[in-house]
């Protein structure tokens, strides 16, 4: 018989059992859903490839073998899993490893929270590994990490801080003759000159990254700059031929042919660029590196007519990326590769919400439905979102408004929510807005709408277009998603909102033109509540947006009503009755100035609203002119009987927000009038001496006590400069020849020493003097050159100075070398600051004044060009 004590040691060891076999039926019945929670956190790869899972729930507490865990994770691209092993490590490390330890760890930790997109994370370790250099006096490291974190910053769309700590690195790298190092520094600046727009500095620094690389024999450095000179020629490639669309449009034929073949010249160059690149990544077998070069080629082997190479890169493309292994940039390279088909042509004309062609249609869903695949297979969620937006927008073309609207919102929901997926959200609420505009949904198209504006303009200015021929240009967008919901309010007469984004309008124009972002600094509420303060009484506001199919007219009316009407002519047929205008005010030969233009004009843009302007007793027009309309003198409109300047003052504006609403007093005004009474030649070209220029300068000087002039010899560059810094000077008068271009650099102002001074010269000198009480109150330019009356030039000289921060600007709108010009001059002087009167009354009076006098000066040729933009008061 069993003792007790048997008996009660064989009860424990059947409890025992049954509990095992109550645990394993636990684990068998629970185990699938519990392995489905941990792939969701460790990517399939991770798991499949790991030779690790058993310990997973428990880490090694051994230094080396978290190391160990961790590289391995890394290379199998398990980045979360290597950060989590090394984070452990470093505060294992932290107890009773070496200082150098520690670091080895610190350098692996920035490198994998770099290669997640968690920047932050990346630059803050890397400020531990320059601040513990720096203290070993290690400066050849503090170079290398500073070009880790510039070239972060450059990802990020921050290029001053990028620059900035290139040079520092390049100051390294010389002081240490470190060619390699100075290689790196060169390429990572002249990177940030490219996203900056600086791409002639660009271009410098990389040819010397390049030179340096060689010298050091440095075959993946001579690779990476290569590629991103390609890059910079895409870019100017792009410029010159959105430079030849506006001079087609607007019939400038040889400067359109000139712009198209520098355009292909860069092409051209960027092509052997990327060609020399490709040589250097064939060597090493980098077969993913290939494709990203093979598709920077395409575009520009397409335009310079050599389809059949390119649609022989296509395959190549095509056959190397099913070649792939799974990886993150595998769905990348499938992305980029089915927006690459929407352009599969010579188009030079980039927009996110073209449509690929019916033939490349279907080739293009096949690459995203693999991006989505691998992206969904790595839990790849920026990828992800990416692929299934442009998904939505396929079916988007197909008129599959449902299917589109479903994996337009999928895209939308995965960029809100994951983290380093939200540059792409201002596309798809975009997209949603178009798919709902399609389905008749104007409510809910005009909310997507706002979204996406309102989510583009926090970001704009940090995407950082790495591929110029498949990324459209994010100023270009944020102009055309204005439009359009705009357009969309206007539809539904939501006029009062449709004003605030005429405004937004206006601004993203200017900052688009001139790709000055700090234009926000001089937005203040005072400006942008100018309409509901008592400065407009008596005053009509005009707004005006060219559409395609017709042209809005907004009127802001004394009595806070707001009007509009459209007017419906295609922006085409618009513009050639605007040419036929322009063209009759400037023939002065003829005697008698035929009117019917300005009234066909004046009975489209103002009859309107007469009654309204009329029993309100307005006084001043204030318009806020659109595209070609920017060309018109309005004050030469006619209503049958009179000019539109006999009945009212006239001024515009590039946007109320940049309209400083406040008056200076007389009694502080002092002029600095400069001006070119002799012959120069600029650029080879030989400008005439202008007979006037003098006597409307010493006309100034006499009007105005304590005023100063610079004249021929005298008014360069430089001394320019230090007299507007040293003496404060609220009238700035400029009397000398002007040349207006397509593009910014081509406009500019002829001074003495066969110099000119450039748009950007002009900009930097006013911004910097224009602050607070020392604002330049009025800059007065009587420049003499025929301007091209495009539609771009029209943000010209004037605008820059009302940008920068002049309150308001006097300028004409073509060339008159006449004596009418100081005639006119001198009487709103006269009328300004002798007798007190605003500055459009005093202008209006002066206009009255010339056709009073009859004869010639009768024409509108010889008094409408002159318009007054900014402060009217």
């Amino acid at each position: 018989m069993l003792s007790r004590h048997r008996i009660l040691n064989i009860r424990r060891l059947l409890q025992f059992l049954f509990i095992c076999i109550f645990a394993c039926g636990l684990c068998i019945k629970y185990f699938p859903s519990w392995s489905r929670i941990v792939s969701e956190v460790i990517s399939v790869k991770a798991v499949v490839q790991n030779e690790y899972t058993q310990n997973f729930l428990t880490p090694p507490t051994d230094v080396n073998q978290l190391l160990k865990r961790a590289e391995k994770r890394y290379e199998a691209e398990d980045f979360q899993g290597a950060i989590a092993d090394w984070q452990i490590a470093l505060n294992l490390s932290n107890e009773n490893q070496k200082v150098s330890s520690k670091i080895a760890i610190v350098e692996k930790l920035a490198k994998a929270y770099h290669q997640i997109g968690e920047f932050k994370a990346a630059i803050a370790y890397w400020e531990e590994l320059v601040a513990y250099y720096r203290q070993t006096n290690n400066w050849p490291s503090v170079g290398q990490i500073l070009i880790q974190q510039a070239q972060v910053y450059n990802s990020l769309g921050e290029p001053n801080d990028a620059r900035r700590l290139s040079e520092i690195a390049l100051q390294i790298a010389r002081s240490h003759h470190d060619d390699t190092l100075e290689s790196a520094a060169l390429r990572i600046r002249g990177e940030a000159h490219r996203i900056e727009g600086n791409y002639n500095k660009a271009i410098i620094d990389l040819k010397f990254s390049i030179k340096a690389a060689q010298d050091t024999h440095n075959l993946a450095y001579q690779a990476a700059a290569f590629n991103q000179l390609g890059i910079t020629y895409i870019n100017l490639s792009q410029k010159n031929y959105n430079y030849a669309k506006i001079a087609w449009d607007t019939g400038e034929i040889d400067a359109a042919e000139d712009f198209t073949q520098k355009a292909s010249k860069y092409d051209s160059q960027a092509l052997e660029s990327f060609q020399k690149s490709l040589s250097i990544s064939r060597k090493f077998k980098d077969k993913l590196k290939e494709i990203k070069l093979l598709i920077y080629s395409i575009p520009p082997t397409n335009r310079i007519g050599k389809s059949q190479l390119a649609t022989a890169q296509l395959q190549l493309v095509l056959l190397l990326l099913e070649r792939l292994p799974i990886s993150e940039a595998k769905a990348y390279a499938a992305i980029d590769l089915a927006e690459l088909l929407k352009y599969f042509s010579a188009e030079t004309n980039l927009s996110f919400a073209k449509c690929p062609t019916d033939d490349r249609e279907s080739q293009a869903i096949d690459l995203l439905n693999q991006a989505v695949a691998v992206a969904q297979n790595l839990s790849e969620y920026r990828a992800l979102s990416l692929a299934l937006g442009n998904l939505g927008h396929i079916y988007e073309c197909r008129h599959n408004y449902e299917q589109a609207l479903k994996l337009t919102k999928q895209a939308q929901q995965i960029a809100q929510t994951k983290p380093n997926a939200q540059d792409s959200l201002y596309l798809w609420y975009w997209q949603v807005g178009r798919i709902l505009k399609s389905q008749n949904r104007p409510l809910e198209a005009i909310a997507a709408y706002e979204q996406a504006v309102t989510t583009l303009e926090k970001i704009y200015t940090q995407i950082v277009v790495t591929n110029p021929d498949l990324q459209p240009d994010p100023y270009d967008t944020l102009e055309s998603i204005y439009r359009e919901l705009i357009a969309l309010k206007l539809g539904l007469e939501e006029v009062d909102s449709a004003i605030t984004y005429l405004d937004a309008l206006k601004l993203a124009q200017l900052r688009n033109y001139f790709r000055k972002d700090d234009l926000a600094i001089k937005f203040h509420p005072t400006k942008a509540n100018l309409l509901s303060s008592d400065k407009i009484q008596n005053t009509a506001v005009f707004w005006s947006i060219v559409l395609e199919e017709r042209t809005a007219i907004v009127v802001y009316l004394p009595n806070g009503e707001t009007k509009l009407k459209w007017i419906n002519f295609d922006s085409q047929r618009f513009k050639d009755e605007i040419s036929k205008f322009r063209l009759g005010l400037e023939r002065r030969s003829d005697i008698v100035y035929n009117r019917r233009q300005a009234q066909k004009l004046y009975n489209l843009i103002v009859r309107p609203f007469a009654a309204d302007l009329e029993s309100l007793q307005v006084k001043t027009l204030v318009f806020v002119p659109d595209s070609f309309l920017c060309s018109v003198p309005m004050a030469a409109l006619h209503d049958g009987q009179n000019f539109l300047i006999e009945k009212y003052a006239i001024a515009s504006t590039p946007s109320l927000s940049l309209t400083d609403p406040f008056k200076i007093k007389s009694e502080n005004l002092r002029a600095l009038a400069v001006g070119l009474t002799e012959d120069a030649r600029v650029d080879g070209r030989l400008y005439k001496a202008l007979t006037n220029i003098k006597k409307e300068i010493d006309q100034v000087l006499m009007t105005i006590p304590g005023s100063k002039q610079l004249l021929n010899q005298d008014l360069t560059r430089d001394r320019l400069q230090a007299e507007l810094q040293h003496s404060i000077y609220p009238i700035i008068h400029i009397a000398t020849h002007a040349e207006f271009g397509i593009a910014p650099e081509d406009t500019f102002l002829v001074i003495g020493k066969n110099e000119k001074l450039t748009m950007t010269d002009l900009y930097s000198m006013i911004q910097n003097v224009s602050q607070g009480i020392n604002s330049v109150d009025l800059l007065l330019l009587t420049a003499c050159e025929t301007a091209r009356g495009n539609d771009h030039t029209n943000l010209g000289i004037a605008s820059v100075a009302v940008s920068a921060g002049v309150r308001s600007t006097l300028a004409s709108l073509w060339s008159i070398n006449d004596a009418a010009t100081v005639t006119l001059v001198t009487k709103f002087y006269q009328y300004w600051y002798d007798y007190g009167f605003s500055k459009v009354e005093a202008l209006q009076k002066a206009q009255q004044d010339l056709i009073t006098l009859g004869k010639k000066y009768a024409h509108p040729y010889y008094w409408a060009p002159f318009i007054l933009l900014g402060n009217w008061f």
